[in-house]
């Protein structure tokens, strides 16, 4: 009983603390502030707001700190901090859609119990999918869905990434990164939908799908076009390299998919790590500037990368004022928020950076918010939860998967495989590795290995696929291709699949500066199915072309299966002739050198063959 009486005398207590600090909230805001009052305008709503922001409040707009970094949550309402991101690798815990949304309500609750009660925008970098919770729909990265050259489908799948994300509460995705991939050296390739800027522009269709048909609702995304600009040009496919060459060159290969982004109303756009002509993008007031907000008339946020103003040459102040005079909006500081927000409020007040720059940075990061309802409905819409990895959704992801697989090799005609062959031997270390088909971005930032959340590997695919008398082998090494009778005089294996490729990794690690190419392991393999005389179908699961053109005449065919997400039973309806390829080259397949020009390839772009 005494037990029963302390609870509820606690309840009680922390009921009081609460209405007091709402009475409290109440008291030093008037209920009929202009700004609260949905029936006017976003931009008198914007101009009321702005008129009783303090240049701290201001600042703390403009501030965007990581999640996981956070010295406390308090520091939220302490600078008023206007969005928080989550990197590759900082997850709640659960890491489920669930454990998202409460982890967001919870942040959010902390914004709104500040004096002007903004809510926070929370953004991640679900750039196939909402890829960073288990449980969700994983779609191909987008230089398969790049081969599809489908700008509805791809539409379809931003749609539903939003819908997935609805129930966390998160609202900004850094996505889609339209990068134009010069040189597939380059660690993010597979982050780009092509070399050709038409393809790219094409596919920026993906906002659509993000942003909804009205930014209030909660299945709608803050879309960011990334990397502004060049990006995917840089020498030697260096990441975060320099872009070189005229601005005429340059521009007629990079900026015709920002004006695509631009015509689709994109929310956001995010400055590139890279220099253009040996300036950093970050302090490039000249294009941020003068050619994307004058001259584009883009009026959305301008976003950095992570940490991208810590780049720019000088001291820590200098930083800050070369690249928030350049243009940025929201600074993207994961771990020196602090610094970062004391930092430009002295120099604001110094006149180092004029107060019109700030006002012009905020007015659009609040313009965004009050567009996308975040005053009227600031909680994780919970019952969209339901959506998480729905059977539809998954259907729509391998259904992209078949689009993207390109036929690159199919001698003989031997693809599409019966269904009723008597034995396959299935090898690689792709086929049976979830992780591997998702590549990086997937869980976590640079990708790893295993079954790190809910799909069908391609060995499950092909076990599915065929008939109940058909005896799937698999053998990761081809070892038991040693053993088999030489093909074909009664081979025990009348095929042997091997699903090759890349490991997992993202920008920085996947980097290379050779040529990409198989992997030891995986030449092993080869060697082994081909001792054997066993007929050998390759399927390569990789982030952009290998290397291959010594293996090649060993191959009765050859498929690019890119990195298909969770889905990888589409591999297998392409395999078996469920359906017929469509998906063609979203970039030049070169014969013997990663970024050599592209006169002499080994398969063009635009290449793929169909039954």
């Amino acid at each position: 009983m005494r037990l029963r009486w302390t609870t509820a005398r606690a309840v009680f207590a922390l009921s009081a603390i609460s209405a007091v600090m709402y009475l409290s909230s109440c008291a030093t805001l008037p209920p009929k502030s202009p700004y609260l009052d949905s029936r006017l305008s976003v931009e008198a709503r914007v101009e009321d707001l702005l008129s009783r922001m303090t240049l701290e409040e201001k600042v703390g707009q403009m501030t965007q700190a990581s999640a996981g970094s956070l010295a406390a949550p308090a520091d939220i309402a302490k600078l008023a901090l206007g969005s928080l991101l989550s990197g590759g690798d900082d997850l709640p815990s659960p890491n489920t859609p669930q454990g998202w949304a409460d982890t967001f309500d919870r942040y959010q609750r902390i914004a709104l119990s500040t004096r002007l009660a903004i809510p926070l925008l929370y953004g991640v970098d679900s750039v196939h999918g909402f890829s960073h919770s288990t449980g969700t729909t994983i779609f191909p990265h987008n230089i398969g869905l790049g081969a599809t050259r489908d700008p509805a489908l791809v539409q379809e799948i931003g749609r539903v990434t939003a819908l997935e994300m609805a129930g966390t509460g998160i609202r900004w995705t850094f996505s889609p990164c339209l990068a134009v991939v010069q040189d597939e050296r380059w660690g993010r390739t597979y982050e780009s939908f092509g070399e050709n800027p038409d393809l790219v522009s094409s596919m920026s269709s993906i906002i659509a799908g993000y942003q909804g048909p009205a930014p209030d609702l909660p299945t709608s995304l803050l879309a960011t076009a990334k990397h502004f600009m060049g990006d995917g040009g840089t020498e030697g496919g260096r990441d975060q390299g320099n872009t070189a060459g005229s601005d005429e060159a340059l521009l007629a290969v990079h900026l015709p998919p920002y004006k695509a982004a631009r015509e689709q109303g994109v929310g956001a756009v995010m400055v590139s790590f890279s220099s253009w002509n040996g300036q950093k993008m970050h302090g490039s007031q000249r294009l941020v500037t003068g050619l994307l907000k004058e001259k584009m008339g883009f009026s959305g946020i301008v976003i950095s990368d992570w940490k991208g103003i810590n780049q720019l040459d000088g001291a820590y102040a200098e930083q800050v004022r070369t690249g928030v005079n350049a243009g940025i909006d929201v600074v993207m500081a994961p771990d020196d928020y602090r610094a970062f927000a004391a930092t430009l409020i002295n120099e604001v007040r110094a006149g180092s950076v004029p107060i019109e720059r700030i006002d012009d940075a905020v007015r659009r990061i609040l313009r965004a918010k009050l567009r996308m309802g975040l005053f009227e409905h600031p909680f994780a819409a919970r019952a969209y939860l339901a959506q998480t990895g729905a059977p539809q959704n998954r259907a729509l992801a391998r259904r992209a998967v078949r689009e993207s697989v390109v036929v690159l090799r199919n001698e003989g005609g031997i693809l599409p495989l019966p269904k009723t062959l008597k034995k396959i031997l299935v090898s690689g270390k792709s086929a049976d590795n979830l992780g591997y088909q998702l590549g990086g971005w997937s869980i976590t930032w640079q990708g790893v290995s295993g079954k790190i959340t809910t799909g069908t590997t391609i060995l499950s695919g092909i076990r599915d696929a065929v008939s109940r008398d058909t005896k799937v082998v698999f053998d990761r090494q081809g070892t038991s291709a040693d053993s088999a009778p030489r093909y074909p005089a009664d081979s025990s294996f009348d095929v042997a699949i091997a699903v090759i490729g890349e490991k997992p990794y993202a920008e920085g690690r996947g980097d290379r500066s050779e040529n990409p190419g198989l992997d030891d392991e995986d030449t092993r393999v080869l060697d082994r199915l081909s001792a054997a005389g066993i007929p050998v179908v390759t399927v390569l699961v990789s982030g952009r072309p290998l290397i291959v053109t010594g293996q090649l005449p060993r191959w009765k065919a050859l498929l690019a299966a890119w990195l298909p997400g969770t889905e990888g039973a589409g591999v297998a309806d392409i395999l078996f002739g469920d359906f017929k390829p469509v998906g063609k080259l979203p970039l030049t397949w070169p014969r013997t050198q990663a970024g050599a020009p592209r006169s002499d390839p080994l398969f063009p772009y635009g290449y793929g063959l169909t039954y």
